[in-house]
């Protein structure tokens, strides 16, 4: 009776292993075949970073990773398909496959490395602080004691903690936001004293209120790079994204999507 019960479990353990194992090589796999088929490739980002990706006025997706996103994937015989998502979820998004790809003025860091792969970097950035003109805010220093804002799950808030900063800030940390866009508002209406945020979007923004409304300290938080998110089991796809925005560049199709929304080459 004993030896039939012990068989019973070996038996059972073998199925809970084998199917453990079965479960773990899906999620460990390359999908480039299953893109292939299907034929598109789905881009997660946060569709309020101006001017990187976001809904014109007509609800219309544009921006300048939009952009470059369509052109590196059309390269690959695929079409880009573009799903807005929360920023905080945004690796779990990815390694859940609900997309494939974040793409979206995303900072390569290290703390991010361990949770996907990145392209090649092809944009620096920095993050920015910004203060409204009449501030008496002139450098880092004048943040202690301040109401200082950055978006939640951000390479700002990243830069911010790594220093050490929020510790002296009113408070004793940053006030987060959803999107940029909401502590923006919140500066123009004074409930914040200062914006930390990345210099692109941050210059965008101030183009388009209004450059006499704000000034940027020459104080930063750090400087960065801008990749591409790949989930770490797809090599294939991350070597071919590799190859196509290094033809984009050498072919001066980059430097045109740069030229359209900064007036400027700032490809890396």
């Amino acid at each position: 009776m004993k030896k039939s019960l012990f068989g019973v479990l070996l038996v059972l353990l073998s199925f809970t292993l084998l199917f453990g194992c079965t479960s773990g090589t899906d999620e460990s796999e390359d999908t480039w075949s299953d893109l292939e088929e299907r034929g598109t490739i789905i881009v997660g980002f946060d569709d309020t970073f101006v001017p990187m990706g976001f809904k014109d006025g007509s609800g219309e997706i544009i921006g300048f990773d939009v952009d470059l996103a369509k052109e590196a994937i059309s390269r690959l015989g695929l079409e880009a398909q573009f799903q807005p998502i929360d920023w905080n979820l945004k690796e779990t998004e990815l390694n859940s496959k609900n997309i494939d790809l974040i793409w979206n003025g995303y900072t390569i860091t290290d703390e991010r490395k361990e949770k996907v792969n990145f392209t090649k970097p092809y944009l620096d950035n920095r993050q920015v602080i910004v203060v409204l003109s009449g501030s008496d805010i002139d450098a880092k220093a004048d943040l202690e004691g301040s109401i200082v804002a950055a978006q939640n799950a951000s390479s700002a808030l990243a830069a911010i903690q790594a220093e050490g900063a929020g510790e002296t800030f009113d408070g004793g940390e940053p006030i987060l936001f959803d999107t940029y866009n909401d502590a923006f508002m919140d500066l123009e209406a004074g409930r914040v004293h200062a914006v930390v945020a990345d210099e692109i979007l941050a210059r965008y923004y101030i183009a388009e209120r209004g450059e006499e409304k704000y000034k940027v300290l020459e104080e930063d938080f750090g400087d960065e790079e801008y990749g591409v998110g790949v989930r770490k089991s797809d090599a294939t796809l991350l070597e071919k994204l590799n190859d196509a925005l290094d033809e984009m560049k050498s072919d001066g199709s980059a430097e045109a999507i740069s030229e359209k929304w900064f007036g400027e080459n700032i490809i890396k």
